[in-house]
């Protein structure tokens, strides 16, 4: 009888550990900590294609406990690790400005965790260049990682907030959040372009009356760093009729120079204008025009 129990008991123990009473699907965690777009024709940035001038970027510290400090320089050095960027510091003059304060702020029943963005923006060609930003740390963060400065450091580089609750820079700060691969490959392609001046002609106009040439020309530089001198050598009918010096030109500004030429040709039919100089730019290929009768 006691045989026949402890039988009975083992296929009962059998039966529950081995026959499936409920169904239970396991899969790999999804994390979808990419920016998420949700409107048509929004973008990651505040402006299309913004970025600093160069992949090296200065900063100063101001008034920072050591706690917010070193949030701050961990933020740099997890974006170097990723990005081609490289933060260093500079005592004047520099490019992101931080700074911090202890009292809180409250925005719609919300503590504010900090503020940051770009200060200083140049249109120039098809990047809108941040020359400054600032950063005011307000709390220090309560996460591993330091969130909050890299949510501010963020916005600095250009990029606005995110509808995505899993993306660093969606507006209310989670220790979970983390940065977006696609945040990175944008910066990866913004930055993989070096940073060069760019001269080119805007307007260019010219009258000849008998055999005087009245000729106006504007150029920009619509390049990612300050060009310095250069020239402008006229051609009429290939022949070189004239030099104009330029001064240096910072990223998107532009000058304008007007003259009177003689010419010693009776009839020209062709105008050429080549701007010529010593360092390397983004292209070269816009560096000449050419003027024709009407």
């Amino acid at each position: 009888m006691l045989i026949s129990v402890c039988a009975i008991f083992l296929i009962f123990l059998m039966v529950f550990y081995f026959v499936p009473f409920n169904t239970i699907k396991f899969g790999v965690k999804s994390g979808n900590y990419n920016f998420s777009i949700p409107e048509k024709g929004k973008t990651m940035q505040f402006y299309p294609n913004m970025r600093f001038s160069s992949s090296e970027i200065s900063y100063r510290i101001s008034d920072c406990s050591l706690q917010k400090q070193n949030d701050m320089e961990s933020a740099f050095g997890m974006i170097e690790d990723i990005t081609p960027l490289v933060f260093y510091p500079l005592h004047s003059h520099e490019e992101i400005y931080i700074t911090c304060q202890d009292k809180n702020i409250i925005n719609e029943g919300m503590f504010i965790a900090g503020e940051g963005g770009p200060t200083n923006i140049t249109m120039a060609g098809e990047f809108n260049v941040i020359t400054h930003g600032e950063i005011l740390l307000i709390r220090e963060s309560v996460c591993q990682n330091p969130n909050v400065a890299m949510h501010e450091l963020f916005h600095v580089l250009g990029f606005d907030h995110s509808e995505n609750p899993e993306n660093i820079m969606y507006s209310i700060s989670d220790c979970e959040q983390t940065i977006g691969e696609d945040m990175i490959e944008l910066i990866n392609t913004l930055y993989s372009v070096p940073s060069k001046p760019d001269l080119v002609f805007g307007d260019a106009s010219a009258i000849m009356s008998g055999r005087l040439l009245n000729i106006n020309i504007s150029v920009r530089n619509v390049g990612l760093s300050n060009a310095v001198s250069s020239t402008i050598t006229i051609y009429a009918d290939g022949k070189v009729v004239k030099e104009i010096n330029l001064v240096p030109i910072s990223v998107g500004s532009g000058i304008m120079t007007t003259g009177n030429i003689f010419i010693s040709q009776i009839n020209i039919n062709e105008i050429e204008l080549v701007i010529n100089n010593n360092f390397s730019e983004m292209s070269k290929d816009n560096n000449k025009i050419k003027l024709e009768i009407k």
